[in-house]
């Protein structure tokens, strides 16, 4: 069996280089800049000059919703409920936004052992001058019913009754900044419970200055888990087992993307959306998935199969639009576990902008997968450079070695 020692890629990070808070100034973070094997240092306003005349940024337009929810017993202990996955009516995110009156969720249960089974909780949720109730009861060990009168959509209902969820080594409570803080700007379907954090740095400054300098944006949804900052406890990563995302797939993304030479990832989760985009295409291609009437999962290790060839992302990308067009349809919802480690050939993305991420993760993982041995190298000098670490801290532009560049 293959293995990869996820002790191999991790590193001390000292835990004052988290940045806890965000900087006033979204843009003013620092970027560094690994390209041809050479590291450069600047700041995050000199991306648009580092990319090449007519490439493409996609971005991940994902929003955090506040998915903690509080409920007080009678008896004075506090039960939480963090939401993952909406589970009826309906799985898909989006439209379990719109549900209104109930709605059931796979959750993590804080203090569970406090709360039994059949017993209803109400929480008293703020709604103008006056407030709603919003009942919980369990329906199993990780599925809760929530039930509420107000004619809101359960979007409304969250947005008012929960907290923003921060990632845990953050080891601090949200505060009301947070809900715009641990947003992007671009943010707009609610889904998520963890933010693309690789595009907090952007402003429309930058986008201002991305538009002169001739460079695209494209804007796809993968909603963001909560198992992104679940540690790989094995010591062979390959046994980790990959938490599955939701990703939306619009026609309109393929049709852009087909057309682009050279693509660059604004964070891992738009990579991840953008290379699982390519093997559904190669399993349209091949006959493995007949359709997408049922949307589709892109399996952990969906890349291993052996195949005679493999297309292009445009012949690949041609095939899901071929499939849409034939339903009549604009998009498609699915979910992708893929992992992406070192020997993965990417298939779409030229570059990657991202932050630095957590020792021993997975994330690490796709980072070295990018740019091989020399994450070291890069990781070394941001800590020595005094570069901020994790969801609030610096970014860094990441072009693979062997990048040919048209500028």
């Amino acid at each position: 069996m293959e293995t990869v020692p996820i002790a191999d890629f991790t590193y001390d990070l000292p835990d004052d280089r988290i940045a806890r808070f965000p900087l006033a100034e979204r843009d003013q973070s620092r970027l560094l800049v690994y390209r041809g094997g050479a590291i450069r240092h600047g700041h995050f306003t000199d991306l648009p000059a580092e990319l090449p005349e007519g490439s493409l940024l996609v971005f991940n337009n994902t929003k955090v919703i506040p998915a903690r929810l509080f409920f007080r017993k009678q008896t004075g202990a506090l039960i939480e409920l963090f939401l993952l996955h909406p589970v009826e009516p309906t799985p898909v995110i989006q439209l379990a936004m719109e549900v209104s009156g109930s709605a059931v969720w796979e959750c993590l249960i804080g203090n569970r052992k406090r709360w039994k089974g059949g017993e209803i909780l109400v929480s008293e949720i703020p709604d103008g001058g006056g407030s709603f109730p919003l009942s919980a009861q369990q329906v199993d060990d990780t599925h809760v019913r929530l039930s509420w009168d107000a004619a809101l959509p359960f979007a409304e209902v969250v947005q008012r009754a929960g907290k923003i969820p921060l990632p845990p080594y953050l080891d601090r409570e949200a505060e009301e900044s947070d809900l715009t803080t641990y947003q992007t700007v671009y943010s707009e379907k609610k889904g998520a419970v963890a933010a693309p954090t690789a595009g907090l740095h952007f402003t429309d400054r930058v986008f201002a200055a991305l538009a002169e300098r001739g460079v695209g944006t494209e804007f796809l949804t993968l909603h963001v888990g909560a198992g992104t900052f679940r540690p790989v406890k094995t010591e062979n990563a390959l046994e980790h087992r990959m938490h599955g995302e939701q990703i939306v797939v619009r026609a309109a993304n393929l049709r852009k993307l087909i057309t682009e030479t050279c693509i660059i990832a604004v964070g891992t989760t738009s990579l991840r959306t953008l290379e699982s985009l390519y093997w559904l295409g190669v399993q349209l291609l091949s006959g493995e998935l007949a359709g997408l009437s049922d949307g589709f999962y892109i399996e952990q290790f969906v890349h291993r199969k052996e195949r005679v060839a493999l297309p292009t992302y445009p012949d690949a990308f041609r095939a899901i639009l071929s499939h849409l067009e034939a339903a009549g349809r604009e998009e498609v919802t699915g979910e992708t576990g893929i992992m992406i480690y070192p020997g993965y050939t990417f298939r779409v993305i030229k570059g990657l902008v991202t932050n630095f991420h957590q020792p021993g993760s997975t994330l690490m993982l796709l980072v070295a997968a990018l740019v091989g041995d020399d994450w070291k190298r890069i990781y070394s000098e941001a800590l020595e450079g005094n570069y901020r670490f994790l969801s609030y801290g610096d970014s860094s532009l990441l072009w693979p070695s062997g990048t040919i560049f048209n500028q």
